[in-house]
């Protein structure tokens, strides 16, 4: 170790309550290690998921594009490469997400509410389509468990 302090990277998590409703939480990664990943080049701040990967795929939405309120159909990173997009979740907290960003979709165990929201609404935000890479992992979905990967 060179005596660094390890970085903190931010990321949203859209989770699920024990009672099925969603919520999102302000997360950090906080615990790097500085390793050789790619020699001969200098080490590099990883941090290492424990996630498997099992689809990746980009959307692009359109300027104005809305849809209804779902569930993620996997747990899911979601990282804007291009423009912008907000998130809603069954509390009422609303997020914009934008490039330089991510957020880990994992509202799976979210039930229908009295006014039939379920999961949570999202959309593009702004006049730019949103071009989105959503890297889906085979991981189950867990409850009550905001920023599990800190």
């Amino acid at each position: 170790m060179t005596g660094e302090e390890a970085p903190k990277v931010g990321y949203w998590h859209l989770w699920t309550d024990s009672d099925g409703v969603t919520h999102q939480s302000r997360c950090r990664f906080e615990t790097f290690d500085l390793q050789a990943f790619a020699p001969p080049s200098p080490n590099l701040w990883v941090k290492r998921l424990a996630a498997s990967p099992a689809d990746i795929t980009i959307l692009v939405l359109e300027p104005g594009w809305v849809g209804d309120w779902h569930r993620n159909p996997e747990p899911q990173w979601i990282v804007p490469l291009s423009g912008a997009w907000f998130v809603e979740s069954m509390d009422g907290t609303r997020v914009e997400i934008g490039p330089g960003e991510a957020s880990f979709g994992e509202d799976q165990l979210a039930k229908p509410d009295a006014g039939g929201r379920e999961g949570h609404l999202s959309g593009v935000v702004g006049d730019e389509p949103a071009v989105l890479l959503l890297i889906q992992v085979s991981d189950r979905p867990l409850a009550d468990a905001a920023c599990r990967f800190d």
